[in-house]
């Protein structure tokens, strides 16, 4: 007889002792597990009593020296994750402003345990950006004084190394209010205007010039005032504090131009705002405008819609979908036509995507539209072109085919099953290996192969050439059996 399944049911059915020595047997000897069930003990008691117990942790965290292994590392984010959960669920409820200040420890851990281990996959900076993101939501009920929270934000971010507050003025914007975003500036104000310090001109001893040593040090000492500057412009709404942070070179970058431009055009400026997208596309244009820039052109068609340059519009859509095959940008570009030209330009726009020097990127359109029909002509057309190796375009474009096109699926199976064997990649073995059983089922509903060998012939010339891959076989003969 089957034994019952391990489920919620079931095991509430246990009752409360036999799951209570179940759970003690199953946190033996792992403090990680161990902590979790006293916080869920703690936080029955109430807010304060887990409350009390998380800062604890915090002290023990704040004290540790070791380092973190990759594992380690993981557990800790875990289990950070968890508090901040219940501090979100449990305790922010009754006592936000308890809450916060419990939030606000857990973000001034970051740096002790940054010096801890290797955060290159960014896994605790996500832990940190969960805190404040519940700390933007509880900003609107905090009762605390505005210049003593304005202090606190200010001191955390000047001495912030690895990002952990950020976002701290835009997440309390609301608590700060008017009063303590002036507070605010006057204090990122007073850093900036703070003539250097011999330890601020210490950190460059190594440039020769006195007066480049002292621009690098005033760059780098002012460089989060004026963060602090400027996400206090965007909550008062001073588009012009904002830019003000930025060089006329820097706002024609692509990494800063569409932020720009979208502030200039939620001021009523769009003029302003088209301004630094075409000095922006202008760089582009002579540098790398290769790179997909979808914000910035996105606000370039906002620029031009919101000055109603509708012949300029329509000729900025169409560039974009010609040169990205970008079907938003399709779907904007045909709602502007008038009827009848719409149906005309949607068969220019399929001719164009048959004829794309990419045909994987043509696939992809297709999939996004969505046009298995298209997909398929483009598949049949190019089958040669497909690169076996855009396995995230190609498996789920065979799935969407292979209802109503099975031969343009069974095409792009083997252009993967292709890939994989010619050049060896013994880990996509078990993958070729089950494209080669869809293969065979796909086999019965394709009527003509239209030129291609079908499946009996090309399974031939596949033990043909390939015969020797055993552990490629095994797999398919496994699927197949």
């Amino acid at each position: 007889m089957a034994g019952k399944p391990l489920n919620k049911k079931n095991l509430v059915a246990l009752g409360a002792d036999a799951l209570a020595d179940l759970l003690l047997e199953a946190v033996k000897g792992d403090a990680a597990r161990q902590r979790r069930v006293r916080m869920a003990l703690s936080t029955e008691q109430g807010p304060r009593e887990a409350a009390a117990d998380m800062r604890k942790r915090f002290a023990q965290i704040r004290k540790a020296r070791g380092f973190l292994s990759w594992k380690t590392q993981r557990t800790l984010a875990r289990e950070l994750t968890d508090l901040i959960g219940v501090i979100d669920q449990r305790i922010a409820p009754e006592d936000a402003t308890t809450a916060f200040d419990l939030l606000w420890s857990l973000l001034h851990l970051a740096p002790g345990i940054h010096e801890r281990t290797d955060d290159s996959n960014g896994t605790i900076g996500a832990v940190m950006d969960d805190a404040m993101d519940v700390i933007a939501r509880l900003a609107p009920r905090l009762e605390i004084d505005t210049q003593a929270l304005a202090e606190m934000v200010f001191d955390a971010i000047i001495g912030d190394e690895h990002g952990a507050f950020d976002d701290a003025v835009t997440a309390l914007g609301e608590a700060l209010g008017e009063a303590g975003l002036a507070h605010l500036k006057t204090r990122a104000e007073a850093a900036i205007a703070m003539p250097l310090t011999e330890a601020d001109l210490a950190r460059y001893d190594f440039v020769q010039d006195d007066t480049r040593r002292a621009e690098l040090a005033r760059d780098s000492r002012n460089s989060k005032a004026k963060i602090i500057l400027q996400d206090v412009a965007d909550l008062q709404g001073d588009v012009d504090a904002w830019l003000a942070r930025y060089t006329a070179e820097q706002l024609t970058f692509h990494t800063i131009a569409p932020q720009a431009a979208q502030r200039l055009l939620a001021a009523g400026r769009p003029e302003d705002a088209l301004r630094i997208v075409q000095n922006c596309l202008a760089r582009q244009d002579v540098r790398d405008r290769w790179f997909d820039m979808p914000d910035l052109d996105e606000v370039h068609f906002d620029c031009l819609e919101a000055l109603g340059e509708e012949e300029a519009l329509r000729a900025a859509l169409w560039s974009r979908f010609e040169g990205r095959l970008c079907a938003p940008t399709l779907r904007r570009y045909l709602a502007r036509l008038p009827d009848f030209e719409d149906e005309e330009a949607l068969l220019r726009a399929q001719a164009h995507v048959l004829a794309f020097p990419d045909v994987v990127t043509g696939l992809a359109f297709c999939l996004s539209w969505p046009d298995p029909a298209l997909g398929a002509k483009v598949v049949l057309s190019r089958t040669e072109d497909l690169d076996g190796d855009t396995y995230e375009v190609l498996t789920p474009a065979a799935e969407v085919l292979a209802p109503e096109h099975p031969l343009a699926a069974v095409l792009v199976w083997r252009a993967m099953i292709r890939f994989a064997l010619e050049k060896a990649r013994s880990g996509r073995y078990g993958h070729a290996a089950r494209h080669l059983t869809s293969c065979a089922q796909a086999d019965a509903a394709i009527d003509d192969y239209s030129g291609h060998p079908d499946h009996r012939a090309y399974l031939s010339a596949l033990r043909e050439a390939h015969g020797r891959k055993t552990s490629f076989w095994e797999r398919a003969v496994t699927l197949s059996g």
